[in-house]
């Protein structure tokens, strides 16, 4: 998206002001590395002639802190990390998002003016659904006030501020007069999120016929992933310009604030509500004035919106990478089956880290089958990583010893094959110790759900990649990162393969499974709609295979549990999303 171009005013004062976005990634709990970032970009956007740079919500702290929070040392250590950001701030205005300590604790955003805080705002709708719990750690805030610097008027809210419908940011640039509401925002990710945001984005601005910047954080945090896709709108909801998703990025934009006035003389709505006897009043900070400087050209920009299965396999690398780094790991270690799941994870891994720092296990028992180490090999070849080799059926036969006293006379069953799984966990998990690398797990979220996962065997590991990716989805990024490709990839054959765990002679995942076809909306229903068995019934399933797979979901809590966290690109992950008690009589499958 290239931003709009925007001619001056012919009046002795300038209309046009220049703003930056400064989408930035920072690392929670980094406190002097995150000062650090926002100083660079502090200067980058000084240098492109910005009048003022905006930062994402908490970029001191990282977002979300969590108990972090309750620490007294870290409030004071982020407060000074302002200080020293403050003092970067001249000759420009900065926006920067932090945690203040003022009788209790506040999600604020410091207004930092030519060295020094001018006004600091208090976020005021406190999250407490999904994935957010704000309530346990800020107070909200009950003032709004507006600034302004030469000829710009501008108001300033964080993150579900402005996702409110009636709140602070139409009545910013109503009842304040606000030509531009700047929202500091750490928004995570899920699929097609960033559409309906916009949409809303896009709302807030025509409804308060006013200029809208959005800046939001982007990069890993353990489940979470923040996207990016910063945006400033125009006052009749029109797109001025866009941040690129999944890295950093800084936005310059020339904002033209006769264009904000123009389009408030043909839209009498503002004029009505100042009319009505509650009509908000807001009080005013002026930002001494800074001698203007030469403004280079602003470049060309093409971004691209990715969508559907671009985006959220671009949401999957990011995450990787952000987690693996940011808890400075620098290689990564997967079984690789032969099998697809493996087969993406591996693909993830490469694309997140370079094929160097990733190594896949092949791990076969005796009933790994000829195709499946043909597979691994074919999956190491064309992503270019190290497979290791290292056969089972050994440590197989020493299990059986061991306990053959103590299963005599009972028939073998599905716990012969879960310590199938369970060496194969242990031999990661010794690679992992050995060398440091941090141990991949690869079952995906259909898996996960019914609980087609062997506790401390596949799911023993640091990071589940596709832990909130069902299975029939798997797919679906397997063919579209075949196609971005420009060389072979993923092999075909392995994506074509009918899914097997090889634990016994000719299994397959549909002996004790639904078509994963079949099971994949069942689940999502169930899991992340909360229907109950009747309405999933009424979508024309049958009701026993309705209650068994329900059942399987509530007995497979306490697995789920102890699983390694992974990426979240649903709205309903499995974990801070779904909070289910494990001890539990509440069962539907009993209807």
């Amino acid at each position: 998206m290239t931003p709009a171009k925007v001619g001056r005013s012919r009046s002795k004062v300038s209309r046009v002001v220049r703003i930056a976005l400064a989408q930035m990634n920072p690392t929670v709990g980094d406190l002097p590395g995150n000062a650090k970032r926002v100083m660079e970009f502090i200067d980058q956007a000084r240098e492109q002639g910005a009048d003022l740079v905006a930062f994402p919500e908490l970029v001191l702290t990282g977002y979300p802190p969590e108990d972090l929070l309750l620490r007294p040392d870290f409030l004071d250590q982020n407060q000074a990390a302002l200080e020293e950001v403050t003092r970067a701030t001249g000759g420009i205005t900065a926006v920067v998002g932090f945690a203040q300590r003022a009788g209790d604790v506040y999600n604020a955003a410091a207004i930092a003016h030519d060295g020094e805080v001018v006004g600091v705002y208090q976020k005021r709708h406190l999250p407490n659904y999904a994935v957010f719990d704000e309530f346990r750690y800020f107070r909200p805030g009950r003032e709004a006030f507006v600034c302004k610097r030469g000829p710009l008027t501008f108001g300033v809210n964080v993150c579900e501020d402005i996702f409110s419908p009636v709140g602070p940011t139409t009545s910013l640039a109503v009842y304040g007069d606000a030509e531009l509401v700047i929202n500091l925002s750490s928004s995570p990710f899920h699929a097609g999120k960033s559409i309906a945001r916009d949409r809303m984005l896009a709302t807030r601005a025509n409804d308060g016929v006013s200029a809208v910047a959005f800046v939001n954080t982007v990069g890993g945090q353990d489940e979470l992933v923040f996207d990016g896709n910063s945006r400033v709108f125009g006052p009749r909801g029109e797109l001025l310009a866009c941040a690129k998703a999944f890295e950093e990025d800084l936005v310059i934009v020339d904002l033209d604030l006769d264009g904000v006035f123009a389009a408030r003389l043909r839209d009498p709505r503002s004029r009505a509500a100042l009319q009505q006897e509650d009509a908000q009043t807001f009080p005013s900070v002026t930002l001494r004035d800074i001698p203007g400087r030469t403004r280079p050209a602003i470049p060309n920009r093409d971004v691209a919106i990715p969508e559907g299965a671009e985006e959220i396999y671009g949401a999957l690398v990011l995450g990787t990478r952000d987690y693996v780094r940011k808890n400075e790991f620098t290689h990564v270690v997967l079984g690789l089956s032969g099998g697809i799941d493996s087969a993406l994870t591996a693909s993830i891994a490469v694309d997140a880290l370079g094929a160097a720092n990733v190594t896949g296990v092949f791990m076969p028992s005796p009933f790994t089958t000829a195709e499946s180490e043909e597979e691994a090999d074919a999956v190491a070849k064309t992503l270019g990583i190290q497979v290791l080799k290292l056969p089972i059926a050994d440590e197989m036969e020493s299990y059986k010893k061991t306990l053959t006293q103590v299963f005599k006379g009972r028939p073998e069953d599905v716990t012969e094959e879960n310590i199938q799984s369970r060496i194969r966990g242990n031999l990661l998990m010794a690679l992992s110790n050995k060398f440091g690398w941090l141990v991949l797990t690869t079952g995906n979220k259909s898996e996960y759900s019914v609980g087609y996962a062997t506790l401390y065997g596949d799911m023993a590991g640091g990071f589940a990649v596709l832990k909130d990716v069902p299975k029939t989805l798997v797919y679906e990024l397997c063919e579209y990162r075949n196609a971005a490709a420009a060389k072979p990839w993923i092999p075909e054959r392995t994506i074509r393969r009918e899914p097997t765990a090889e634990l016994r002679p000719g299994q397959k995942d549909t002996d004790t499974l639904p078509p994963y076809a079949v099971l994949d909306p069942i689940l999502k229903a169930y899991v992340e709609e909360d229907w109950d068995v009747e309405r999933i019934v009424a979508m024309g399933y049958e009701r026993a295979l309705v209650q068994r797979v329900v059942r399987m979901v509530d007995r497979a809590e306490y697995k789920r549990r102890q699983a390694p966290p992974g990426i979240r690109i649903t709205p309903r992950a499995l974990g801070k999303d779904r909070r289910l008690p494990i001890t539990n009589r509440h069962q539907p499958w009993r209807d």
